[in-house]
């Protein structure tokens, strides 16, 4: 009974708490922004519309939810979600704005799990000159030619390995092969770790690290978010004793990875345990966004086999090429491939990788008659600019030769997102997915099993793309 009655007073205070805040913040609304907002709904009391909001990013049209509110509300609208009220913009414009903005207007904001994972000197959170040295240093390595040319030699090498061991009579699953390469290819790059006990410890504990990254922020032992902030600090244990080696062996002044060019600042705040926290938020694109690139670009060739066919032929050239000269591709002979590229451009756009940034505005203001409060968050939807058929003719169509004559600089395709945050790693991807998409042509032809095909998601895999495939005859 006593139970009983401490559960129903528990219920009670928080349904008021709720109904409190939601009528405080409903009078705020109306009492000092009044008509200024965009038009849209905050949804339920504390959980906004969260809810929707994931589930429709996880099914096979995650764009629903913004064609929604589009419909009713136009590009820009107001909604509440993960429990802060926001303005979500698939306005092209407005989204270039908010991604050329400086520190002193909008922040990164990311729900409350992912912030305690990354930690406050993330690259993805810290700001002002510290954010801009980092992401400096890492751009300006990631777009040598000395890191381009060993990328290239380590992805042919484990490209090769890989595709050595498919079998005819059994599935390839693409999406776990990609992780493999594009894993062991980036942490080469970033701590200059060789496939081995110490890789695989650290690829184990990574997997444990991303599953709480979208995980409730309760951190107590058994849920999730604990499990993954423990598994991190086994990472850090790693990457600070290698930091540590660096160190006591006479730092590189010729930096061959990423620890190397950080380490050679002279910048005092640039500590081990920042370096060794970045260097595993930077582990992320090689388990998730880099392995999807390449998935999503076989799905889609498997769809259209005009552009398979056009694929194939240039990659066919270029190999009957190289046999000729007797000479190992280089980084640049895989990225001279006209159509290879246009193929990669047109996943990125369709994939949608990255659907969107998140942004808290530290003052008020007005992006084209759309009035952003100060203290709220804003997200600025790719996705749905990418799928406009106002920018794009027959958006759910793929369609490479779309962009033989089309630029890629323009504000209605942003992949990789934009400004200052701007993807450091976007040449490595596209590198990295050539690299690829040319052994696979060039080595197999492949037919996609039927479940691979019909409903298959794109933010986020579900499925991991099995094909089965037939060696091509040398």
């Amino acid at each position: 009974m006593d139970n009983i009655w401490i559960v129903s007073v528990t219920v009670f205070l928080l349904c008021t708490v709720i109904f409190l805040n939601r009528k405080r913040l409903s009078l705020m609304l109306k009492s000092k922004y009044r008509n200024k907002l965009p038009l849209g709904t905050l949804g339920w009391p504390f959980i906004g519309e969260t809810i929707e909001f994931v589930s429709c990013a996880y099914s096979d049209r995650p764009e629903s939810f913004m064609d929604k509110r589009r419909r009713m509300y136009g590009k820009v609208f107001k909604s509440h979600i993960f429990g802060s009220p926001t303005i979500v913009s698939t306005d092209a414009d407005v989204n270039k704005f908010i991604l050329q903005s400086d520190a002193k207007v909008f922040v990164p904001s990311y729900p409350k799990s992912l912030t305690q994972l990354m930690g406050e000197s993330s690259i993805l959170l810290i700001n002002g000159s510290l954010q801009r040295r980092i992401h400096g240093l890492i751009g300006a390595f990631f777009k040598s030619q000395q890191l381009k040319a060993q990328i290239t030699r380590d992805m042919q090498k484990y490209v090769q390995e890989s595709m050595a061991s498919w079998k005819e009579d059994c599935p390839v699953y693409i999406q776990d092969e990609t992780k493999k390469i594009a894993f062991h290819v980036l942490v080469k790059a970033l701590i200059s770790l060789d496939p081995g006990e110490e890789m695989d410890l650290l690829k184990k504990h990574f997997q444990e690290f991303i599953s709480g990254l979208m995980s409730l922020p309760i951190n107590l032992p058994g849920t999730k978010l604990y499990q993954s902030l423990q598994a991190k600090k086994k990472m850090v244990k790693l990457v600070r004793r290698i930091i540590l080696a660096k160190r006591n062996s006479g730092i590189c002044r010729v930096p061959k990875d990423v620890v190397d060019v950080l380490l050679n600042d002279a910048s005092e705040k640039l500590t081990d345990d920042l370096i060794a926290d970045n260097i595993i938020d930077m582990m992320i694109p090689g388990e998730d966004s880099v392995p999807v690139l390449m998935t999503l670009a076989t799905k889609y060739l498997s769809e259209c086999p005009a552009a398979l066919q056009q694929l194939t032929e240039e990659n066919m050239k270029l190999k009957k090429l190289q046999d000729q000269v007797g000479e190992s591709l280089c980084w640049s002979d895989y990225l001279s491939l006209p159509f290879t590229q246009t193929v990669i451009t047109e996943t990125l756009r369709m994939g949608n990788i990255i659907i969107g940034v998140m942004r808290k505005a530290l003052r008020d203001v007005e992006i084209k008659g759309n009035f952003i409060p100060q203290g709220w968050c804003v997200f600025a939807n790719f996705r749905s600019v990418h799928l406009d058929d106002k920018n794009y003719e027959c958006p759910y169509q793929f369609n490479p030769w779309r962009w033989q004559d089309k630029d890629t600089s323009s504000c209605n395709f942003t992949p990789f997102g934009g400004g200052q945050r701007l993807c450091p790693g976007l040449d490595l991807a596209r590198l990295e997915a050539s690299i690829f998409l040319h052994h696979f042509v060039t080595r197999f032809r492949w037919h996609a099993e039927a479940d691979a095909i019909v409903n298959f998601p794109t933010v986020r895999m579900k499925r991991r793309m099995p094909v089965m495939v037939r060696r091509v005859e040398s």
